[in-house]
């Protein structure tokens, strides 16, 4: 029985040391993770318009919308959203657009990928969920409203207090 109880500690040393991790790291190397992934394929449409047009026209084909206007707009949200992402800055509205373009990917474009999908998805709905973590410009602007710092409330030099 020692065997089993020093395997028993060897393993609650590691688990604590691993516990140490601090979840706005794992946030923000999530953020940055999902981010690169659309980012990059937000790049790969702009400079090759000519080809992402097309792609939408003859492998893609979304139902209900011009392959051009499709193309526009999954670019658009490709360039847009990560970004915020990365920044942590308005990360639950930034997660939106993205879980809408997995699901349509997903259901009308590339079932068979359903493994990247749910990744991506799993990710996204986390941060949707839980929040970018306190490496983040959301939990910056959340400190200052928190401490009652808001821009408004030292307009023209007086505090809040004074000016009620």
């Amino acid at each position: 029985m020692t065997g089993l109880s020093a395997i028993t500690k060897a393993f609650l040393a590691g688990r604590a040391v691993l516990e140490r991790i601090p979840l706005a790291l794992i946030q923000l190397a999530m953020r940055i993770a999902v981010a690169a992934v659309f980012f990059n394929s937000g790049l790969l449409k702009i400079n090759s318009w000519e080809l992402a047009i097309k792609l939408f026209e003859d492998e893609y084909k979304v139902p209900f919308i011009d392959p051009a206007w499709a193309a526009r707009l999954a670019a658009f949200n490709e360039l847009t959203f990560p970004v915020l992402l990365v920044l942590g800055l308005a990360t639950r509205l930034a997660t939106l657009p993205l879980l809408g373009m997995i699901l349509v990917i997903q259901t009308l474009v590339y079932p068979q990928a359903w493994v990247d999908h749910l990744l991506w998805g799993s990710i996204l709905v986390f941060l949707l969920s839980r929040g970018p973590g306190a490496l983040s410009l959301d939990a910056l602007i959340e400190r200052r409203f928190a401490a009652g710092q808001e821009p408004s409330a030292n307009a023209g030099g007086r505090s809040a207090a004074a000016s009620s």
